[in-house]
């Protein structure tokens, strides 16, 4: 037997076994944009190998924390750390922090098709809320069977290759040369972790790289998806508090550029209209057709008769857009204003704080406030947060009290509930507002069994369950128009966040949030189009219009219906530490202290940045994003979520 005083075999079998692990990260990354290029859009191999040259640093920095225990582990100096029984179980450590973050990554292959961002922190936050997860996730194994069975195979190659090369019994002949090789390697090891994690070197000037590093040198900025890797967003905003107070902009500036405090002094309401909010589940504007008429878009076909039909007696915005990805994000951005970044409002410490919402100044007017969703109660976190927003009362599952409608996986099938809204709302004292949050449309994509051949199959599985949906609202106008309280009522219809798409112009980066947006009242001046720029957070201070509120309030949005408008403006979290803005003239990406790209409006894709030949109003757009991010950050940390006269 020959010596392995200095370890060097060892080390060898190390940096082999790390080596797997970044070919195992390469491989992955070829798998996430193989089921998500529709997405990302990566159509050439030079453009992939490039983007995986950029991702390098991430892989080892993600490595890096995920087999820390692993590396320090294989080059302790104990010799006895090389028998047998010791190797099995730094093999196990290896393969069980390896295969946690591999399934993590497989389950983003899926997920990231709703999400439209890797993986972060709070991947939990979702389905911790539910009471029937088991079903959830045998569902998620059944429908991504194909994903499953990768995973053990990719597995399975993984620890094939593994075993190709073991350590050795190679006996020691001087123990000081050994210790001292050991401390040695586990120095230089220290080091390299170090530096791995870090992804860089070890510049004074270089802080470790957080996820805003993913969009440098990229021409498009979705591209940062490919760059990182679900191991290393997760990793780096595990348990992380994105709100922190900055005093960068004067107070002055916010105020008049900003304007978060709004007043509506002028507005006369001489009878209080109810107030109906439609938050359809996954309604992206790309299934609805009177929002998409002169678009143009090749063999377009809409799979909603009914809000067609609506439309055209309605205003409606189609330049409108969702601020989130998820159900739960887009609750607070839809009734108070309140939009969800990196660290999603609704999951961060603040979110128990007093919240001033169209729920609370219409409680102060008197209304009747109420929340209706045909989910378990306390499912998706609804009933929580309706009641940190002050609603009076909330109608889930266990009201209908018949799972003869039950879905089998989220709640109450969406006609049936809402035919149950119809009978709550028409035993209300007027004026009220009622949110009515519909279920259907969600994945599975499932409807009931008697509608199966009645609906348009389309081109995507959401499709058959947007006509389903369509058709309840339907049935539910139908049953409400000889109710008492259905002319003296204004109906407003969006979206919680965009799902499926099938269009090119919506797979953009810009549409990912493309939402519907529409105002009706029957017999009334809520008529025509409206082309500028709308966003959820637009709907709270519209309504604080509607119904005659007067009192100064705070809103980050603007009225859609007052003869001042504010300049349209919207925001949202573009993903890698980036936000995406915009106003009447461009589009910006801004990392949180400045601005990385501006682009036409038109160049929904992000292609071609137009920051070398920065004017004034990118200049102006940028500032407004900065002093938005500081106002909206400020509040939430200082508790001044409410109007304060001072």
């Amino acid at each position: 037997m020959i010596s392995n005083d200095l370890r060097l075999q060892e080390y060898s079998v190390l940096i082999y076994r790390i080596l797997l692990v970044h070919i195992a990260y390469l491989l992955l990354r070829v798998l996430f944009v193989f089921f998500n290029n529709d997405i990302v859009q990566v159509y050439d191999l030079e453009n992939f190998f490039y983007l995986s040259i950029l991702g390098l640093r991430f892989d080892s920095s993600a490595i890096a924390y995920s087999n820390l225990l692993f590396i320090f582990f294989s080059v302790l100096p104990l010799s006895f750390l090389r028998v047998k029984k010791h190797q099995f179980f730094s093999t196990l450590i290896y393969f069980i922090s390896n295969s946690f973050f591999l399934i993590l990554n497989f389950i983003d292959f899926a997920y990231y098709r709703f999400n439209l961002n890797r993986m972060m922190g709070n991947f939990l936050e979702s389905i911790s809320q539910e009471n029937n997860k088991a079903i959830l996730i045998f569902h998620f194994l059944y429908r991504y069977l194909n994903l499953v069975l990768l995973f053990f195979l990719f597995l399975l190659i993984w620890i094939g290759l593994y075993r190709l090369v073991k350590v050795g019994k190679e006996k020691i002949e001087n123990n000081k040369m050994y210790y001292l090789s050991s401390i040695f390697g586990l120095l230089i090891s220290s080091a390299l972790i170090v530096m791995m994690a870090r992804g860089g070197d070890f510049r004074k000037s270089t802080r470790p790289i957080t996820l805003i590093d993913s969009m440098d040198n990229l021409s498009k900025p979705v591209h940062s998806d490919v760059v990182l890797n679900t191991t290393f967003t997760i990793i780096r905003t595990w348990g992380k508090n994105s709100f922190k107070k900055s005093s960068r902009y004067n107070e002055f500036e916010i105020t008049n550029q900003v304007k978060p405090i709004k007043t509506y002094k002028e507005i006369q309401v001489v009878k209080k209209p109810n107030i109906v909010i439609f938050i359809i589940e996954s309604m992206g504007r790309e299934y609805w057709g009177e929002l998409n008429k002169n678009r143009n878009i090749k063999n377009f076909k809409s799979f909603t008769p009914f809000l067609d039909s609506l439309s055209k007696h309605s205003l409606i915005f189609p330049n409108a857009f969702a601020t989130s990805r998820k159900s739960i994000h887009g609750m607070p951005s839809v009734l108070a204003g309140v939009p969800s970044f990196e660290t999603a409002y609704t999951s961060s410490y603040y979110s128990r704080q007093k919240l001033e919402s169209m729920v609370s100044i219409s409680n102060s007017l008197g209304y009747d406030t109420s929340f209706l969703h045909g989910a378990k109660n306390g499912s998706m976190g609804f009933q929580g947060f309706a009641n940190t927003l002050g609603y009076d009362n909330y109608y889930g599952r266990d009201e209908f009290n018949n799972d003869e409608e039950y879905d089998g996986f989220w709640g109450i099938w969406d006609e049936p509930f809402l035919q149950f809204s119809k009978s709550i709302l028409d035993d209300k004292t007027e004026p009220f507002l009622a949110t009515i949050f519909t279920i259907t449309s969600h994945e599975p994509y499932i409807i009931p069994d008697e509608f199966k051949n009645m609906f348009d199959e389309g081109y995507l599985p959401i499709h058959k369950c947007v006509g389903y949906t369509d058709y309840s609202i339907r049935q539910f106008f139908k049953s409400i128009e000889k109710s008492s309280w259905f002319e003296n009522t204004i109906f407003i219809f969006t979206s919680d966040h965009t799902n499926q798409s099938y269009y090119k112009y919506y797979q953009s980066t810009v549409n990912r949030y493309a939402a519907p947006l529409l105002i009706y009242k029957k017999n009334s001046d809520f008529k025509g189009v409206d082309n500028s720029l709308a966003s959820h957070l637009d709907i709270y201070p519209t309504v604080a219009e509607l119904i005659g509120y007067k009192n100064p309030f705070r809103s980050w949005g603007r009225s859609l219906l007052s003869a001042k408008n504010e300049p349209s403006f919207t925001i949202n979290y573009f993903g890698g530490g980036a936000y995406l803005s915009m106003d009447e003239n461009f589009i910006c990406v801004y990392d949180g202290n400045k601005a990385i790209g501006f682009y036409n409006l038109s160049d929904l894709n992000l292609e071609e940045n137009l920051i070398q030949n920065i004017n004034h109003n990118m200049l102006r757009l940028e500032k407004k994003t900065g002093l938005f991010l500081q106002d909206y950050f400020n509040r939430i940390v200082s508790n001044n979520m409410y109007y304060n006269p001072k």
